[in-house]
């Protein structure tokens, strides 16, 4: 099962999501801010207890398997993430126009 986790290009900004893994739902803060340095965006996931889970995480764009931004923190038990193009475009990740436009998130089991 598939979820695309509603993004806008709002610096600092947290939304909270529940998400379906292993037939379970999961509820998660997911907290986003652009690195202007680096010029891409980072998520920060935390619980419903505010218990950090993943610190400023690169939202990155790759190929299969490697797509998975979630990939190394299978451990959690919070499923998989994928930062999607959905138009054309030369960009290889979200700037800070083009999250929630080009750049879609989606989630899975």
């Amino acid at each position: 099962m598939y979820q695309v986790i509603p993004l806008t290009n709002d610096p600092n900004k947290t939304i909270q999501t529940t998400v379906e893994v292993n037939n379970t739902n999961i509820t998660l803060k997911l907290f986003f801010h652009y690195n202007e340095m680096a010029n891409y965006w980072c998520m920060s996931i935390t619980n419903l207890d505010n218990r950090l889970l993943i610190d400023s995480l690169p939202l990155m764009t790759d190929v299969y398997p490697s797509a998975n931004l979630l990939g190394q923190y299978s451990y959690l038990g919070i499923g998989s993430a994928y930062l999607i193009k959905t138009t054309q475009s030369t960009l290889d990740y979200a700037d800070d126009n083009t999250l929630g436009t080009t750049f879609q998130l989606v989630w899975s089991s």
